[in-house]
């Protein structure tokens, strides 16, 4: 390839992530700062009933998930599946609990098809972070490196786990400025 074509795909392509980056830390940190928001107001709203039930403390649950989910991609720059998964489990327990009801008359209720369904859905969903962590740990395939990125003489990186995916402390998130 010619060498000017290739310094424009380079610069072309350290842009475009440049950007990709920054438009996941701004949206990112707006939602981080919605669901704070909306976790400080639920907390008002049940202080000011002056009584908690277990659907308000799964519901904080949630949003505690969820800026964890946030944090973590903020730290190690990958998005955690798993808690999306643990946000789905928790608003299906929640469900259930507020379906059957907190009541004793919850224990004489006629049994319906949710009674089944939403256990089954997180049985489900429990069996896929189960599947999720084995393959991770197991099956991740790494991304190849390109032609243009590797060094003369370097060979592309052949390890099988994604340890080496995590930012090194002190190490530039931007892509590197390629060589001359």
């Amino acid at each position: 390839m010619d060498p000017g074509k290739l310094k424009v795909l380079k610069y072309a392509e350290n842009v475009g992530n440049f950007l990709a980056y920054l438009f996941h830390i701004i949206f990112l940190f707006l939602i981080g700062v919605a669901i704070l928001y909306a976790a400080t107001l639920e907390s008002f709203h049940m202080m000011g009933k002056g009584t908690f039930t277990i659907n308000d403390i799964l519901l904080l649950f949630i949003y505690l998930e969820l800026i964890a989910m946030v944090g973590i991609y903020f730290t190690t720059h990958r998005m955690p599946v798993n808690f999306l998964i643990y946000v789905v489990i928790t608003a299906l327990t929640r469900h259930m609990i507020g379906t059957l009801g907190m009541s004793h008359d919850a224990a004489h209720a006629e049994p319906t098809l949710s009674f089944l369904i939403i256990p089954a859905a997180i049985l489900v969903l429990s069996i896929a972070v189960m599947v999720n962590k084995f393959g991770r740990s197991h099956l991740v395939e790494q991304p190849r490196l390109k032609a243009y990125e590797l060094e003369e003489g370097s060979k592309p990186d052949t390890r099988k786990h994604a340890d080496h995916l995590a930012p090194v402390p002190g190490e530039s998130v931007f892509p590197p400025v390629p060589k001359k």
